[in-house]
């Protein structure tokens, strides 16, 4: 059996900063992640005003309920997505001229439901480029609460980030949702909320978030379950065995659920109490709809050719806007790869082969890398154009990843 020590959550520690800095208090993270995207969010926090102080295993931040110290600041966000969306939703509850930018791949990124929601809040908020994406500026003056109609149907990081923003509001949020992708995402905020004495009520598609701010807290980070997914599928693909601690039954991501795929297509899970388990065996082919654990989908996608017969994967629009158009990127890397796949809107077939080594297009996109190593233990001799984009969530992901290999080969 070989352990796994996976880093902290990407999603837990962005929610856990938002959270801290809106908190009455200093809150500590403990095993928060330490990677591009986390970096940067915490830069971002430092730009506007807050308080972030560090060492190796701990982060202590300094909360302002009234919003940010600063009355002004440009934030580079980088290339992350809750960076991106969070922090002008954040700058919202504060007073002042505040600047929001990103790279070219996140600029790419829509933002625009989210904005129209801060619009319709009476946020006075202004894009600079394209309609509903960075750059935009925010001229924050608080935020008076009420009633506000979201799509959340291109990413559930819109809802988040204004349950999020609810409690700093005058009056509380009521928040009704037309549509809904990543939904898990959205318990792992209302969880995360509770944690730090917010509880949100809930009917349906309807969310009612009180007013009257957050309490710190000493937040433990879980393990990236995402992360934890390419190691899964790993001990699926080659018939070992693989333990992440950590995960088990109370873990608030989603995300988790991959081994449920992997289950289905022959593989052992255990989900222990405080751990999970994922033992290899043949892999079957069949359909399976990964709507809700969508940062998932390159990680099967990226192995279905060793399975028995084909892989359909449904209902993943949402990828086509992530940090590429992932969906796509599977199937045009798979196609290089001599494999036969199909695509549409929101779904990926693809068929049994041996997939040839080729060097793999990554376009810029952890996930890809990621999820095409997991396969090159199959394929030896695949390559990558860009092997360091890991790092936006694990910049480790390459020492890691052999070791664990070795280690499973003994």
């Amino acid at each position: 059996m070989a352990l796994v020590e996976i880093p902290g959550s990407k999603s837990v520690t962005a929610r856990a900063l938002f959270l801290a800095a809106a908190a009455d208090g200093v809150t500590t993270l403990v095993r928060p992640l330490v990677s591009d995207d986390t970096e940067g969010f915490a830069e971002g926090l430092r730009a506007l005003g807050y308080r972030v102080e560090r060492d190796e295993r701990e982060w202590r931040i300094t909360g302002r309920p009234q919003g940010p110290a600063a009355d002004g600041a440009r934030v580079f966000c980088r290339d992350g997505a809750t960076t991106a969306r969070f922090l002008p939703t954040l700058a919202a509850a504060g007073h002042g001229t505040f600047h929001f930018d990103a790279s070219e791949q996140m600029r790419r990124r829509p933002l625009g439901p989210l904005t129209t929601a801060l619009r319709d809040l009476g946020v006075d908020l202004e894009h600079h480029g394209a309609e509903g994406h960075h750059p935009l500026s925010v001229r924050a003056a608080g935020v008076e609460g009420g009633e506000v109609v979201l799509d959340a149907g291109l990413s559930s990081q819109y809802l988040t980030a204004l349950l999020l923003l609810g409690p700093l509001t005058r009056t509380g949020l009521r928040i009704r949702v037309t549509d809904l992708v990543s939904a898990p995402y959205v318990e792992i905020t209302l969880a995360m909320m509770r944690g730090f004495g917010v509880e949100v009520a809930r009917a349906g598609n309807v969310f009612e978030v009180p007013p009257g701010g957050y309490t710190a807290a000493r937040y433990p980070v879980e393990p990236d379950a995402s992360t934890a997914s390419y190691f899964f599928a790993a001990a699926a693909l080659t018939g070992r065995e693989v333990t992440v601690p950590g995960l088990g039954r109370d873990a608030l991501q989603g995300d988790l659920r991959f081994v449920e795929v992997l289950e289905r297509l022959g593989a052992k899970v255990e989900i222990g109490a405080d751990a999970t388990t994922v033992t290899g065996g043949t892999l079957t082919g069949g359909t399976v709809r990964m709507r809700d654990i969508s940062d998932t989908m390159p990680t099967l996608a990226a192995i279905a050719p060793f399975a028995s017969g084909p892989i359909r994967i449904e209902d993943v629009y949402n990828t086509r806007i992530k940090e590429c158009d992932r969906l796509d990127a599977c199937a045009e890397n798979l196609r290089r790869q001599g494999i036969d796949v199909a695509t549409g809107r929101d779904w990926i077939e693809i068929r049994p082969g041996t997939p040839e080594p080729v060097e793999i297009a990554t376009r810029g996109d952890h996930r890809i890398v990621m999820s095409f190593a997991v396969a090159g233990l199959r394929t030896p001799g695949t390559t990558f154009d860009d092997p360091g984009c890991v790092r936006k969530t694990f910049p480790g992901f390459h020492e890691a990843f052999a070791a664990w290999a070795a280690r499973a080969a003994d």
